[in-house]
């Protein structure tokens, strides 16, 4: 009989926090309910139940005074607001993963958009995210659903943490179908992903499979259906005793994993009870071995070995290509320099390594540092993707179509498109530039990276769009610049966000196209009419920040004076001069020559530039008379006195 033990088996980080989050407050001797069990797995819960916390079914099955934690699968925002209303004290202690979709959801459903949760429906988990969609929210558990869902609008995409990342990745491809624009949200736990892929590659390697853990826990059930798949004679077990009951035999080779929900405690009896049957099964083939060479294999068994496990060793002896390292298996492992992440290594340091190979041939352990660095860093990469954070790149080589980028030692590709806001035609000039980009696609099979700078470029913008837009008040004046002309006005950015001059708000005269006003790049004084956030328009006025011609008319144009028109129009009663733009005053017929005239067009016709005299300015009702005849007498009045009191040349 061979064991293969799975090594990310138990409790996982959320399950844990949970369930120690609970144990304290016992300890504290607070009164505890538990909003459903903490976690799927009964003899947890009544471990707990004999320390005194009690199971509520709902908010309102908790008492006053009592303190009511949320377990880790989380629940929906109507729960908490029950529990706050009754004054009850509450401690969250839901995984800060499940929380992290909460807050996705939310602000989906607050945007108006619909969020579609791929899991199992009838989960506490799925159900609790759904509690913050605000109606909006729709589970999907299978290609049916998928069918069946109508989708008119825009919508977010999330998993249950715990559901099989092929499952995820093949109803999201059914939803792209349905022809709606998706944020797609990859919210699988990475605990979840690296426990199914580990406990997959041991099944496939297996006669017999054991997974440990709550036969209600989502997380158990899916990794025994993923290793039966694998391998048909997989069980499913939740304490060691139930392993009486399963046939094995001495020729076996036997893999155990456990799920999230199960107890480091639970798996070790487990593991302790195999290798009990397994050391049984060796002292009855070798009845003639002594009992301390039985022992000494025991010690020996109790060591597994396979490959991609990590694990720690003393360096015992470095020669010119490798270093000797021991990690407590029957043999010692090898690991090339080549293979170290660091060649600072001395006699007696503990180092992490990962098992290439169990035996080279030679009876050697193959191990490699380098390989833990890589996946690290592939985790760290994957962690940053599904947290939508910003990563550090440096541009290393332009390809076809876009360029490559160096992100913590992966390759990464960025389509030309998503270099910029803006269409770049050069894409070698982003060669060694350091930048800030956001992943957008992982192909995990492949270990290949597609970034953007776009969207990251795009964040920014919105961010400063936000912040300018809070600064903003209606009525204000404020200074901008001419970014746009168009036919119907000019776009004038204000600090961050552009608002539009109309072109009915450029001047108090009539303007035919802005390029009359004002030019490109030209700064000015706006005023703020309108703020409408919704619609992400602003509406400005550059007239309302200058003079009415009117209001100014009175002391600009005082009566007697001469001034210089333009005849724009003409009318039976008298011809209107221009005096300037937006500003006209009349000359009556009977004012328009010295002589009497049948009609205006023998003394003037339009498009004439010509001296009046101001006869009267009235503001109130916009009105300035003005005088031909009398600009003339003035003239030659001044003509007639200038000849008579000239002095003679000498």
């Amino acid at each position: 009989m061979d064991l293969k033990i799975a090594s990310h088996a138990g409790f996982c980080f959320g399950v844990r926090r949970a369930v120690e989050t609970t144990q304290a407050l016992l300890r504290s001797g607070e009164a505890v309910y538990t909003l459903g069990p903490i976690i799927h797995n009964p003899q947890v819960v009544a471990s707990l139940e004999a320390e005194g916390a009690r199971v509520a079914s709902s908010p309102l099955d908790v008492p006053s005074g009592a303190t009511a934690v949320i377990r880790a699968h989380g629940v929906g925002r109507e729960t908490v607001e029950i529990l706050n209303g009754r004054g009850i004290r509450v401690v969250d202690a839901a995984c800060p993963f499940v929380k992290r979709i909460h807050e996705l959801a939310d602000q989906a459903a607050a945007s108006g958009r619909d969020v579609l949760v791929i899991g199992d429906g009838a989960h506490p988990e799925v159900q609790g995210i759904l509690g913050w969609a605000r109606g909006r929210g729709r589970a999907i558990g299978s290609e049916e659903d998928v069918k069946a869902l109508e989708l008119d609008r825009s919508a977010l995409v999330v998993a249950q943490t715990t559901i099989p990342q092929s499952l995820f990745e093949r109803l999201c491809a059914l939803l792209r179908q349905k022809g709606q624009p998706l944020e797609i949200r990859n919210t699988i736990c990475r605990a979840t992903a690296i426990r199914q892929e580990e406990a997959a590659r041991i099944a496939a390697a297996v006669d017999v499979m054991l997974v440990i853990g709550g036969k209600n826990s989502s997380n158990t059930r899916k990794l025994y259906e993923l290793c039966r798949r694998l391998c048909p004679r997989t069980y499913l077990a939740e304490t060691a005793r139930e392993l009486e009951n399963i046939p094995l035999s001495a020729a076996d080779h036997i893999g155990i994993t456990a799920g999230a929900s199960t107890s480091v405690g639970t798996f070790k009896e487990v593991v302790a009870r195999m290798s009990d049957i397994k050391n049984q099964e060796q002292a009855e083939l070798q009845e003639t071995m002594t009992d301390s060479d039985f022992m000494a294999d025991v010690e020996k068994t109790m060591v597994q070995l396979h490959p991609g496990q990590t694990v720690t060793g003393k360096v015992l002896q470095i020669t010119d290509d490798e270093v000797c390292v021991n990690v407590g298996y029957k043999s010692d492992g090898l690991v090339k320099k080549c293979d170290l992440s660091t060649p600072d290594v001395k006699v007696g340091d503990e180092i992490e390594v990962e098992v290439v190979k169990v035996n080279d041939g030679d009876g050697n352990v193959l191990l490699s540092q380098r390989n833990i660095v890589n996946r690290k860093v592939w985790d760290a990469i994957v962690a940053a993707y599904d947290a939508g954070e910003i990563v550090k790149g440096v541009g290393k080589e332009s390809v076809k179509g876009g360029l490559i980028a160096d992100v913590m030692g992966i390759r990464a590709f960025i389509p030309a498109s998503l270099l910029s806001l803006r269409y770049v035609e050069k894409i070698d000039e982003f060669v060694g530039q350091e930048m800030d980009l956001k992943i957008i696609e992982i192909d995990k099979s492949k270990k290949r990276v597609v970034a953007s700078r776009k969207a990251v470029l795009q964040a920014e913008e919105e961010k400063k769009k936000a912040e300018a837009w809070d600064k903003l008040v209606e009525g204000e004046v404020v200074k901008g610049v001419v970014r746009r002309l168009t036919n119907f006005g000019a776009f004038v950015d204000i600090g961050g966000v552009d608002g539009l001059v109309h072109v009915s708000d450029l001047a108090w005269k009539r303007v035919g196209h802005p390029s009359e006003v004002v030019s490109v790049g030209q700064e000015i004084d706006v005023k703020i009419i309108k703020l409408d956030k919704e619609r992400d328009r602003i509406s400005l006025s550059l007239k309302a920040t200058q003079p009415k011609l009117w209001d100014i008319a009175g002391e600009k144009y005082v009566p007697g004076s001469i001034v210089t028109g333009k005849v724009v129009r003409i009318v039976p009663y008298g011809a209107f001069v221009e005096l300037e733009p937006g500003l006209d005053g009349m000359v009556h017929i009977s004012q328009c020559a010295p002589t009497r005239i049948a009609k205006v067009e023998d003394a003037v016709k339009v498009g004439d530039e010509i001296r009046v005299k101001i006869l009267s300015v009235d503001t109130e009702n916009k009105r300035i008379s003005l005088s031909i005849r009398e600009a003339l007498a003035d003239d030659a009045l001044e003509n007639v006195e200038g000849d008579e009191f000239a002095i003679p040349e000498a």
